[in-house]
């Protein structure tokens, strides 16, 4: 083959890659949720729950692998402040892991995206009866209830078209990490009264019934006596 020939079609196959690589988008890097939070401020410890359970990885792995997108569902600092102590220390490893993943949905929601889910909610951690989360939606408001507890989306941190973070006023605590209190017991009835023989003295009683028939003392006796003789 001339060497002219050789020398074009080397130049066409560079040509063609440089336009194939042109024309590829280069991969897409999924979004930072602890960066995202961190920089929204005042959602510290759920960005350090994430980190230090390593559920950020699964994140990571779930944009990656999947078109489906996140909605992670994010309690503010004071949130878990109301949760009182223990709160999330008397938690081990394995059910932290359960607490953040319950706080994360395996798909990408906009606001309007909540009308349109099915109770019970899947999320991370699961959609069996130990993981239960329903939504309910009015046109300004969207209520998520646990068993345990209800709360609110108060505002949007972060959204693209992968990942979608909320704020909410409380914990979503899972009923079977956090149980409901036992019922408080019912008061014990009151003791019954039991009469001091003592306060009952004859000068003292004006009558009883006994019988059906009224039985005097004999104080009262005394004094009617006295009345009749002056």
């Amino acid at each position: 083959m001339p060497k002219s020939h050789l020398s074009f079609l080397l130049l066409l196959f560079l040509h063609c890659s440089k336009t194939l690589a042109q024309s590829s988008p280069p991969p897409r890097l999924p979004t930072d949720t602890v960066a995202v939070l961190l920089k929204a401020g005042n959602h510290t410890t759920f960005a350090r729950l994430i980190k230090s359970t390593h559920v950020d990885d699964q994140l990571s792995a779930q944009l990656n692998t999947t078109t489906d997108g996140i909605t992670v569902l994010v309690p503010t600092d004071s949130a878990f402040s109301k949760l009182g102590k223990p709160g999330i220390d008397s938690l081990h490893e394995v059910e932290r892991v359960e607490l953040v993943q319950f706080h994360i949905l395996p798909r990408l929601l906009a606001i309007p995206d909540f009308q349109t889910l099915s109770n019970p909610v899947k999320t991370l951690a699961g959609s069996n009866g130990r993981f239960t989360l329903t939504v309910a939606t009015t046109d300004t408001e969207v209520t998520i209830s646990t068993g345990v507890m209800k709360t609110r989306i108060s505002g949007t941190l972060y959204s693209d078209a992968h990942v979608a973070v909320y704020e909410v006023e409380n914990v979503l605590q899972p009923k079977n990490l956090f149980p409901p209190p036992a019922p408080a017991p019912e008061p014990a009835g009151s003791a019954p009264v039991v009469p001091n023989p003592k306060d009952a003295s004859d000068s003292t009683r004006i009558g009883e019934r006994c019988g059906g028939v009224v039985v005097f003392g004999v104080g009262f006796v005394a004094t009617l006596l006295l009345l009749v003789a002056l």
